[in-house]
């Protein structure tokens, strides 16, 4: 089985996965309780290939990763229960445009190269941060237009795409500079084809708990 039919089949499984949490309190529950710990785990083997890192600054680490990952689970958790179709519709907005995102910076980056971005990640290019922000105003304008009469936000909805799409481009660089400082290519092995849970979420760890707050407002 080739890479990228392990990548086709495990997003699948994944797609499956995330719209049975929309149907299950408990498995949304069960499903941020798996997500939070390997996600911690990888962080942690992570800070632990980081050559010279002190005692200090990797218990340091571990803790603000425990940290961010409690928020980020709580948040979610919170927002979602008890379920209801706006919140739901509201969350799934946040993850297309994090999805959306990622696909355009890929499909620019690869189509169009040009000048790389940052030496944090390789294949970061400017047309690849272009087509990101395209993509995501593409997808969020398009979904937030067939969804008008269940979705509705009080910050201008440009404005707010752009800004979610902006921090799931950090959270991929952040996530790009620690596997940078660990020398390793992926923070794990445990979504065949995609590498770890953090090379599929570095975007949305940070885009969806933000934009979940910023929403609310």
């Amino acid at each position: 089985m080739n890479n990228l039919t392990k990548r086709m089949l495990t997003s699948f499984v994944l797609l499956f996965t995330i719209y049975i949490s929309f149907k299950s309190s408990w498995f949304l529950l069960f499903l941020l309780l798996v997500i939070a710990y390997l996600a911690l785990i990888e962080f942690n083997e992570i800070f632990k290939k980081i050559k010279k890192i002190s005692l200090f600054n990797y218990f340091l680490s571990v803790l603000i990763s425990v940290i961010y990952i409690f928020i980020f689970t709580t948040t979610i958790w919170i927002y979602l229960t008890p379920f209801e179709f706006e919140k739901s519709l509201q969350i799934i907005f946040l993850l297309l445009i994090s999805v959306s995102t990622d696909i355009g910076g890929f499909v620019f980056g690869k189509i169009i190269g040009g000048k790389k971005f940052t030496k944090i990640s390789p294949n970061k290019t400017y047309s690849g941060i272009i087509g990101s922000f395209i993509f995501s105003f593409i997808s969020g304008y398009l979904f937030i237009n067939f969804y008008s009469d269940y979705l509705s936000f009080k910050i201008n909805i440009f404005i707010l795409i752009f800004l979610i799409s902006l921090i799931s481009q950090l959270g991929d660089l952040f996530i790009s500079y620690l596997k940078r400082k660990a020398k390793v290519k992926d923070t794990g092995l445990t979504l065949p084809g995609h590498g770890g849970i953090l090379d599929r979420i570095d975007g949305i760890i940070l885009a969806l708990p933000f934009g979940a707050v910023l929403i609310s407002f």
